[in-house]
């Protein structure tokens, strides 16, 4: 089975190793996996900020990009969700809107390809940690994924998951919501926080990089010692208990 990554831009700056580790997974379970030339931006920043019109460009573009792949993985589902609304982009402009909806088709949030698409749900994981989850808006909402994360971290050895308060609750960043509306969103993202110190967890999971970074930042500045790691990072982990040197280097690799 042949699979093109969707590296979004985050990814490409700030979460690297998270990339690999989400390449390493997806060949180890049979996947040939390859990173299409040609992909930018999806346009989720002009689109959410209300510049419909211009994001007609960077879509094109990606579609262009992917458009002879067989299936299309995102570690976002943020961005896998971005290409679910193609379609409707081009509503005025119907050759574009078949190859739009060939796009959406093929397109999947990272653990919901290995859930849904591979029948996996065990990835062969070891991470020995009292954990919760945070599960971002745009997955669960636009994207309708609610519990292929759930369904594989409960099958990792030694990983100790505790249900996060109001999990369904933003955590503030909305991408330019953030920046334009900061009071409001440091409000959201300090009470996901607080909710965060209820569980008690050493290590916040989460699937969207945009979500991570904000609460985590956030958690830095107030310095609060929970680790944060997206879910690539704790599937692709083989620590063993009393090893802590993936979960060193795991947070070594995530910038906030």
């Amino acid at each position: 089975m042949k699979v093109s990554l969707f590296t979004t831009c985050l990814g490409e700056m700030f979460y690297v190793d998270v990339l690999k580790d989400v390449t390493e997974i997806l060949e180890r379970l049979g996947c040939e996996v390859d990173v299409p030339e040609g992909q930018i931006c999806c346009g989720q920043p002009a689109y959410n900020s209300g510049y419909a019109k211009d994001t007609k460009g960077p879509a094109k573009q990606m579609i262009k990009a992917f458009e002879n792949s067989e299936y299309i993985v995102c570690p976002s589902g943020s961005c896998a969700a971005m290409f679910h609304e193609y379609p409707d982009f081009f509503a005025d402009e119907p050759e574009w809107q078949e190859r739009a909806k060939n796009i959406a088709e093929k397109t999947y949030e990272f653990t919901q390809f290995i859930v849904r698409v591979l029948g996996v749900v065990d990835v062969g994981a070891e991470y020995h940690a009292r954990a919760t989850l945070h599960t971002s808006c745009h997955m669960t909402r636009l994207l309708g994924e609610r519990d292929s994360h759930y369904t594989l971290l409960k099958h990792v050895k030694g990983l100790d998951l505790v249900p996060l308060p109001n999990n369904y609750d933003c955590c503030g960043f909305g991408g330019t919501f953030s920046v334009k509306m900061f009071p409001i969103s440091e409000q959201m993202v300090d009470e996901k926080i607080r909710h965060i110190e209820e569980t008690d967890a050493e290590v916040l999971i989460g699937a969207d990089a945009s979500c991570l970074m904000n609460i985590g930042g956030r958690m830095k500045r107030l310095g609060k010692p929970v680790k944060v790691l997206h879910i690539a990072q704790v599937l692709n982990s083989h620590q063993t208990e009393g090893d802590e040197r993936y979960a060193d280097e795991s947070r070594k690799s995530t910038v906030l």
